[in-house]
């Protein structure tokens, strides 16, 4: 395509979108001071806008292109579905091959104390689904009163009224509110204590404090009316919290001695991101609940779930009757039929092993060197996952003004030289393809650096 034809593509399609598209977390008036940019096309773990520049997309997507972009596997599956059944429902007593086989395919990869999954349409969904599970299992077992369940400050569980409760965000509360019975205690951010103290501090003690805010938490609130704790094994939109060591060992020892459930929202962490299959596994944890989405089909078509530990799922299955609950899209058999070819995409080709092997420890690794940089006060990094916190000093671990607003800064110059960054505040963070390769990685250390040199002139 000319210049001049990609021009003229690219006005008519940001005309349409300022003239009739409300954007996602966005603020509206930005895009009438700088019209969206269009992407037209992606391969691996590239994009292409319509004026044909090709971008480095170290955030898959939104956490969730795992295998990169324009697999033919994922694509023929889906054809081959759409051509034999488009759509059937999962109400009523009837299900699909697709819905049935990817059921039985998730029990194979999670832990083995998860068999079930109960299919939804996006993580939002999955974790609406989760609190609706929580209350009907402790009705079912005579304790209708336990209905609190604890979360974490600043965690994201998803945007709708529920989900968004669940999560952590003051933003979020601030335009939709919270509904009740949902408290939260604090993350176990280590580099934000550092911050608040102004000094270095010992980081398995400071997660087992961080722990310890759950437990006292539960003993304030009674035993007897705490439900569960939820929580994303690494917090992701967050801003790349990785915990202390110390940290999860003590909140599972603390859901147990207390008797509530665990929610470990797998929707980020789930599907290789950690270099296992679940952030589940990297923890050694033994969750109630596990959310899924993103990953699952990697992002090919919508889809995500609940899947149930064997001890929840004996009293929904048998003492439970009708559960009440569903979504015209449950497990969808061509987004299922995506999610199939997904999943064993990522078993043929050992690609879990792959990232925990090589592609994680070689990202982590690098990510370190950026840590070099006068701007970065702190990297942090598990996995696929990495977050470079920006600072105005970082031996005196001072942050900037958030007036200066200087992440956004950073990743809109980032995008403007063809790397694509998220900022969560004015922490960088990254979540690449698990398919990318050392010298994707090369590139984008190569890119970022060029990108925190101008953005520590556009600050100065």
């Amino acid at each position: 395509m000319s210049p001049a034809n990609a021009a003229s593509n690219t006005a008519k399609w940001q005309s349409q979108d300022s003239a009739h598209h409300l954007h996602p977390f966005t603020n509206p008036q930005d895009l009438l001071d700088k019209p969206a940019r269009v992407i037209e096309s992606a391969e691996g773990v590239y994009l292409t806008d319509s004026e044909g520049n090709r971008l480095l997309d170290m955030m898959a997507g939104l956490w969730c292109v795992n295998m990169g972009y324009g697999r033919p596997e994922l694509i023929e599956a889906v054809e081959r579905q759409i051509r034999q059944l488009p759509y059937y429902n999962l109400f009523f007593k009837t299900s699909t091959p697709p819905a049935a086989e990817l059921s039985q395919l998730l029990a194979e990869v999670a832990p083995a104390h998860v068999n079930h999954t109960f299919f939804t349409n996006s993580g939002s969904e999955a974790n609406d689904t989760v609190l609706r599970m929580i209350w009907r299992y402790w009705d079912l077992l005579g304790k209708p009163e336990k209905r609190i369940v604890i979360s974490r400050k600043n965690a994201y569980h998803g945007s709708t009224i529920a989900a968004s409760s669940l999560g952590g965000m003051a933003d979020m509360h601030k335009q939709g509110g919270v509904i009740p019975n949902i408290v939260h205690v604090d993350q176990p951010y280590w580099y934000e204590q550092r911050v608040t103290l102004g000094r270095d501090l010992d980081r398995d003690e400071f997660g087992r404090q961080a722990a310890q805010s759950i437990a006292d938490k539960i003993e304030a609130l009674g035993a007897d009316r705490v439900a569960a704790f939820i929580a994303e094994p690494i917090q992701g939109a967050g801003g790349v919290i990785v915990p202390p060591d110390s940290y999860w060992p003590e909140v599972s020892r603390i859901c147990e001695h207390y008797g509530i459930l665990l929610v470990a929202d797998e929707v980020i962490c789930g599907f290789g991101r950690t270099g296992e299959w679940f952030g589940t596994d990297y923890y050694d944890l033994t969750p109630d609940f596990m959310p899924i989405a993103k990953g699952l089909s990697s992002g090919y078509l919508p889809i995500g779930g609940v899947m149930v530990a064997d001890r929840v799922s004996e009293v929904l299955v048998h003492q439970g009757g009708e559960f009440n609950h569903g979504f015209t899209y449950s497990g969808h058999p061509v987004c299922a039929a995506a999610a199939i070819a997904n999943v064993n995409l990522m078993r043929q080709t050992g690609i879990v092993d792959t990232v925990r092997d090589s592609t994680a420890p070689y990202l982590q690794k690098r990510l370190r060197e950026l840590g070099e940089h006068p701007l970065v006060g702190e990297v942090r990094g598990a996995g696929l996952l990495g977050a470079l916190e920006l600072v105005e000093d970082k031996a005196g671990f001072v942050r900037f003004d958030k007036d200066r607003r200087v992440g956004i800064r950073c990743r809109d110059i980032c995008f403007d030289n063809n790397l694509v960054m998220r900022s969560v505040g004015d922490s960088m963070v990254i979540s690449p393809p698990l398919v990318i390769e050392t010298a994707d990685i090369d590139v984008f250390v190569e890119r970022a650096w060029k990108c925190l040199d101008l953005t520590q002139k556009a600050i100065a």
